[in-house]
């Protein structure tokens, strides 16, 4: 379990084993995650195979490939890394699985001076999970929505969030991992299996 508050950033450095296995180059990570820990890359929870060095290593599997962006990275992108969360750390986003819901596409990007705004077009499935002010995750970064259309979102970007993650590097036309609000998942599941009130 996450938070959606990106403390460090990392640089993907390449595929091995096909695209099974992904690199990425996380310096002064070394000394707080075993193999077997779990972490979030890009808002995608994986599982650390190993490591030489700084360079950490997680396996990738058919599921993420097809179900994130995580297959179609390039060698120096730059990646948002977080560690799960603990009983001890401040819950300072949103509860984040790191199990990603869909991929979304950029649609624009406004200047809102100090920040920015971000238009994000979204899976028709996914139209059910999102509610205004309610709590989205892009590339697990934990984010409000500001306002909702049909196929679309709007989030605010403050300059922390543009400085600290790789949201701001952003352009119109970029994929990007979307996570909907964990608890409205949940509602919506319960609800429209016929679990209603009285």
């Amino acid at each position: 379990m996450f938070t959606g508050i990106i403390a460090r950033q990392g640089r993907f450095r390449g595929y091995r084993q096909g695209r099974s296995e992904a690199a990425v180059e996380a310096p002064g990570f070394e000394d707080k995650l075993a193999t077997g820990d779990s972490i979030a890359v890009n808002g995608v929870c994986l599982t650390l195979a190993g490591r030489d060095g700084s360079v950490l290593r997680f396996d990738l599997s058919r599921e993420t490939l097809a179900k994130s962006t995580l297959g179609s990275l390039k060698p120096g992108d730059l990646l948002n890394l977080e560690l799960p969360l603990t009983l001890a750390t401040p819950l300072s986003g949103h509860l984040v699985s790191g199990h990603v819901d869909g991929v979304g596409t950029v649609v624009r990007i406004s200047s809102r001076p100090p920040g920015r705004r971000l238009t994000v077009s979204f899976p028709a499935s996914l139209r059910p999970f999102f509610v205004p002010k309610g709590s989205v995750a892009v590339e697990g970064v934990s984010l409000t929505v500001a306002s909702l259309g049909p196929s679309s979102f709007e989030v605010e970007l403050i300059p922390t969030t543009l400085t600290a993650t790789n949201l701001g590097a952003l352009r119109a036309g970029a994929r990007v991992n979307l996570e909907c609000d964990l608890v409205g998942k949940y509602v919506y599941n319960w609800i429209s299996q016929g679990h209603k009130k009285g």
